[in-house]
C-alpha cells in the first residue's frame, strides 16, 4: 500500500486522472497504479530542453500507458539526441538507463534517471556569478 499525502491545493494524477485535494488529505493507494505527484508534473510547454524533452516523455508514457509503444519511440529518440549531446560519462549512463527502463516499460523508473539528467542540465546551463 503507498500513502500520499496532500496539502491543500496539491494535485496527484493517479492513472491518468488528475485529482486536486480538498483541505489536507491523504490518500492510501491500495493497488498498483501510476501515480505521480503533482510536483513532478511537467506541462507540454516547460519540456524547452532536451533534458526536460526525455522527462516529458517518460512521465507521458507513465501516465498513458496505454500509448506505450509510441511514447517509448519518443524516449529512444530524446535519449539518443541526449546522449550525443552529453560529454559527462555518468550523464551519458544515465540516458543508457532511461532507454533501458523504457524499453522494459518501467518508466518510473525512468523518470527518477531522467530527474538526474535535468538538474545536470540546469547546472550546466545556470548563469555563472559574476564576480
Amino acid at each position: 500500500m503507498l500513502r500520499i499525502g496532500l496539502r491543500d491545493g496539491e494535485r496527484v494524477i493517479i492513472n491518468g486522472a488528475v485529482l486536486r485535494a480538498q483541505g489536507r488529505v491523504t490518500l492510501a493507494v491500495e493497488t498498483a497504479s501510476a501515480v505521480l505527484r503533482g510536483r513532478d508534473v511537467m506541462r507540454a510547454e516547460e519540456a524547452n530542453t532536451p533534458a526536460r524533452r526525455l522527462y516529458f516523455a517518460c512521465m507521458m508514457a507513465y501516465i498513458e500507458p496505454e500509448a506505450a509503444d509510441r511514447h517509448r519511440q519518443a524516449i529512444a529518440a530524446r535519449a539518443g539526441e541526449l546522449f550525443a549531446a552529453l560529454a559527462h560519462p555518468e550523464m551519458r549512463a544515465a540516458c543508457l538507463a532511461v532507454i533501458g527502463h523504457g524499453g522494459a516499460g518501467d518508466f518510473y523508473a525512468a523518470l527518477a534517471e531522467c530527474r538526474r539528467l535535468v538538474q545536470y542540465e540546469g547546472e550546466l546551463l545556470a548563469p555563472g556569478d559574476a564576480a
